[in-house]
């Protein structure tokens, strides 16, 4: 622990730099002055005042459960030895070793952060039945284990739970011996001989910790600015692997990274190169700590020479671990997208604190997400306890980046996402609950009058890939709207209420400033369908259900009509508050079926709305010409639909203005990274020129003729 009594900044030592670090000569090795120093003393003071260093007492606790768990895991591996007919001196051998990886063995865990841990056993205790049947029972039953939760199908298997109020991830490898010595060396490659790739992926974990200490020029100096980098990318939402930012991992080898350009700096100097070069990164160049070895027990190992998956990473860093692989693969364009936007923020805060111009307070204020965009995706995830939710949850949030993926595909690249990798619960739902966001715009640069995005097959295909859940229950259900700004709930704010609009000069000043402003997106109603499973509405009086003051949608619809929903925006000012005033929606029926009223999720019916969503003002009122959401079973289009030919999007390098002899030896090739999709486009009816009267036909039910007066008024 760093006590703020106890801080300092010790010069590194003079020999530091007479030592190659990394694939490339370093930068610059120049030595910090007595700014900088200076500089590293309040930021070192910050991070403690900010509580990201846990107390004795918690450290001492977390090494006595590792020791709790490692015994718990000797003792299993030697009843599975006695129960398999070994003889007494096998049993008496048998043994398993518990090693740690991620934050904690790179000693910049915080309070309440998990322990990453790996058992190591011999070759006859396997993992799909000793480890998440046999031991995953044994855990079961102590009272000291909760929220255990397996996840054998996991990229990298693992089992969840807490162990005395302390989160574990706890991973398995069976290898080669038969019996595991207690000086087993982590790093030894042969470790890695007649094992399976998810055997090999966990093991790796620990191989790559122990191997990113050993790179870096300064072990302290790195902790120190890891520490500080992961807080900031927590603060400014771009923490999260899952949904396709960086993770604890990614963070590690940018930052060891920096170490290497600039050996002897300290701290301070260490987070202002670390934005100073990524912003200058030319992606899809790699950023590698170590030359990438070959082949050596026949694993594949990033190539984008020989693999041609490998050319369609957006962000590639590359673990220093034989097999050397890309750890950022869930990155896509969107995400490096606003990771590059949050990287020049960082710089320019740097830059101000360099010239006193700043505190370093000012480089942690949060990302103000929700006040960012003018248009939003929300995923509702709900399910009928806590336990079912953590699973449902689990399995839902592993696959919003698939989402991402689809919209950038289907729109070729020209609707950007940016998924928000904070949870938000509505502790009003009886169920339990939770809910993620996405920020949509067109893409910046951009200028298409009346371009319309359509993604209701999008969502379609979203929605089945979730329902693929092999351990559904009843009460596990999603639904995805599209809603404005305006439209967001409560609960995703502070305090439970939105911050006061500003006036129009003030909202101006502040949206020159945002990195993600869609001032050119301009959407003048929302949409919103409900994605359920396994229920039927038959016997709801939905007239009792839904009062008149519900949002502008109209959901669910009866399973074999799907009925499209077309609000058109008339207004050609991009003002907010005139663009509200001026729309008009029009409703089509489909087949004759009678509109029903909008209910709340847990009544909602497995059904949909199809929702678009057209501007008909200028490029600059327009950022969507239109945004379409539905999904109806299998549908993945509409009667008039006509499905896109495919048409490839390209990813191109930042060129690199500063710094660029010594960064450019990093790349291999700044080529264009090709990838296919698909965009499947529905022609939408615009019903701009009609008016209600035009559709008050018998097809049109009196309650729909009401609702649609009501909101036109």
């Amino acid at each position: 622990m760093v006590s703020s009594e106890g801080l300092s900044a010790p010069l590194p030592p003079p020999q530091a730099a007479t030592r190659q670090y990394g694939v490339t000569k370093p930068i610059s090795t120049a030595g910090p002055t007595e700014a900088d120093i200076q500089r590293t003393l309040e930021l070192e003071k910050f991070l403690v005042d900010a509580g990201l260093y846990e107390s004795k007492e918690d450290a001492d606790k977390r090494e006595e459960v590792l020791q709790r768990i490692g015994q718990i895991v000797k003792d299993w591996v030697k009843q599975l030895t006695r129960l398999r007919g070994y003889t007494d001196q096998m049993v008496e051998d048998a043994n398993a070793l518990i090693f740690t990886f991620g934050s904690y063995r790179l000693g910049v865990h915080g309070p309440g952060a998990d322990i990453d841990t790996l058992c190591v056993g011999p070759s006859y205790v396997n993992r799909e039945e000793d480890f998440f049947f046999i031991l995953h029972n044994i855990l079961a039953e102590m009272e000291e284990v909760t929220e255990l939760q397996p996840v054998p199908d996991a990229h990298v298997p693992v089992m969840k739970f807490k162990f005395d109020g302390i989160s574990i991830d706890l991973l398995y490898a069976s290898i080669s011996l038969l019996v595991v010595p207690e000086d087993l060396d982590i790093s030894d490659v042969s470790l890695l001989y007649d094992v399976d790739e998810p055997t090999v992926r966990s093991l790796n974990g620990c191989r790559v910790a122990d191997q990113i200490l050993k790179l870096v020029p300064n072990i302290e100096h790195f902790c120190t600015t890891l520490r500080c980098l992961k807080f900031w990318a927590k603060r400014r939402g771009v923490y999260s692997n899952v949904t396709g930012f960086l993770g604890g991992v990614n963070w590690a080898l940018l930052v060891a990274r920096v170490c290497q350009l600039y050996p002897n700096a300290v701290p301070s100097m260490l987070v202002s190169r670390f934005f100073r070069v990524y912003t200058q990164w030319r992606w899809p160049n790699p950023v590698m700590l170590c030359a990438i070895e070959e082949d050596e027990l026949g694993f594949s190992v990033w190539d984008p020479r020989k693999n041609p998956r490998d050319r369609t990473h957006h962000m590639p860093i590359i673990t220093p671990a034989y097999p050397c692989m890309n750890s950022s693969y869930n990155v896509s364009q969107s995400t490096l997208r606003v990771m590059v936007e949050q990287f020049r923020y960082g710089n320019n805060i740097c830059e101000e604190v360099e010239l006193n111009k700043a505190r370093w307070c000012a480089l942690f204020e949060p990302y103000l997400f929700f006040e960012s965009y003018k248009n939003y995706l929300q995923v509702d995830i709900v399910a009928a306890d806590v336990d079912d939710l953590r699973a449902w949850k689990g399995w839902v949030e592993s696959r919003l980046r698939q989402l991402t993926l689809m919209i950038e595909r289907d729109t070729l690249g020209m609707l950007q996402c940016h998924p928000y990798p904070h949870e938000y619960v509505d502790t009003n739902k009886q169920c339990a609950h939770s809910a993620f966001f996405m920020g949509l715009q067109r893409k910046q640069g951009e200028k298409t009058q009346g371009q319309q995005f359509d993604i209701r097959g999008t969502v379609d295909e979203f929605r089945h890939s979730i329902n693929m859940y092999l351990f559904w229950k009843p009460g596990m259900e999603i639904y995805v709207s599209h809603v404005r700004r305006r439209q967001l709930p409560p609960y995703v704010f502070p305090d439970g209420c939105k911050r006061p609009r500003p006036s129009r000069i003030m909202a101006q000043q502040q949206a020159d400033k945002l990195p993600y402003d869609d001032g050119e997106v301009s959407v003048t109603g929302s949409g919103e369908r409900h994605l359920k499973r396994k229920k039927d509405l038959d016997g709801v009086d939905v007239n009792q259900v839904m009062p008149l003051e519900k949002r502008q949608s109209l959901s669910p619809q009866p399973r074999d009509s799907v009925s499209p929903v077309i609000i058109s925006d008339k207004a050609s000012s991009a003002s907010p508050e005139q663009s509200d005033k001026g729309f008009s929606m029009e409703v089509v029926e489909s087949n004759k079926r009678p509109l029903l009223g909008e209910m709340e999720p847990e009544y909602a019916s497995n059904s949909s709305t199809i929702t678009n969503v057209t501007s008909k003002g200028s490029c600059d009122d327009a950022g969507f010409g239109s945004v379409a959401v539905s999904s109806e079973g299998n549908t993945r289009s509409v009667e008039g639909s006509s499905v896109g030919s495919n048409n490839p999007g390209y990813l191109q390098g930042d060129v690199c203005e500063a710094d660029s002899e010594s960064l450019s030896d990093n790349g291999c090739g700044n080529g264009n990274l090709q990838q296919d999709g698909s965009q499947e486009a529905l022609e939408v009816l615009d019903l701009s020129s009609f008016t209600l009267t035009e559709f008050s036909g018998d097809s049109f039910s009196s309650y729909g003729r009401l609702l649609l007066q009501r909101l036109l008024c």
